[in-house]
This record gives structure tokens, C-alpha cells and sequence, in this order.
């Protein structure tokens, strides 16, 4: 019989066990889409479109797209209960957020 995962993970180097918990912490941060998202926030698709005044399937078609506005991204994370919030990063500038992005002006 094979060993486990956390058998493996033990007879390792504590260095290298640190980085691979460093690693495993990072990729479970990331969250690949928005299904994902909506999986994590613990939403259906229904409750996604009724947060959005939108049908089912349009949710659908939302989360296999990979090109959104602004809008629809922060319109989607703010139905999941969310807020959008977006990063940049310069060399020399740090890390800037920018803000007003994707907001609908009435």
C-alpha cells in the first residue's frame, strides 16, 4: 500500500515543507474564475441571478466568459457578497489600487 500524502510531507526537510505549505496557502488564496468564486461565496447560479436581476443562464454564460467589463466583474463579486477591488503593481511605485473602475454612473 502507497503512503499518504502526510507521510510523504513528514519525511521531508522542514525547509522544504515550509515552502511547500507557503505554496499550498498561496494557491488557496487564488481563485481560478468565477465559478469558483461563486462556489466559495456559497452561492447557486439562482441566487448569483437574482442578486444581478438577471435569469440562470445568463450566470451561465457570465462565468464561462474570460473577457468581462469592469462592471459585470464587480456587479458578479458584489452579488457573491463581495467587493471588487483592483491592484496594480509598478516597479519603483509599489502596489497602487485603483478605485472608480467598473462603478456605473447614474
Amino acid at each position: 500500500m502507497g503512503r499518504t500524502r502526510e507521510e510523504i510531507l513528514v519525511a521531508l526537510p522542514e525547509a522544504r515543507q515550509a515552502r511547500i505549505n507557503a505554496r499550498a496557502t498561496e494557491l488557496h488564496d487564488e481563485v481560478e474564475g468565477l465559478k469558483a468564486l461563486r462556489l466559495l461565496a456559497k452561492r447557486s447560479q439562482e441566487q448569483i441571478a437574482e442578486g444581478l436581476g438577471i435569469k440562470q443562464p445568463s450566470v451561465l454564460k457570465i462565468e464561462r466568459q474570460t473577457d468581462l467589463y469592469l462592471s459585470t466583474l464587480r456587479r458578479f463579486v458584489e452579488a457573491a457578497g463581495g467587493t471588487l477591488e483592483l491592484r496594480v503593481e509598478l516597479p519603483g511605485k509599489g502596489v497602487l489600487r485603483l478605485t472608480g473602475l467598473g462603478e456605473l454612473k447614474s
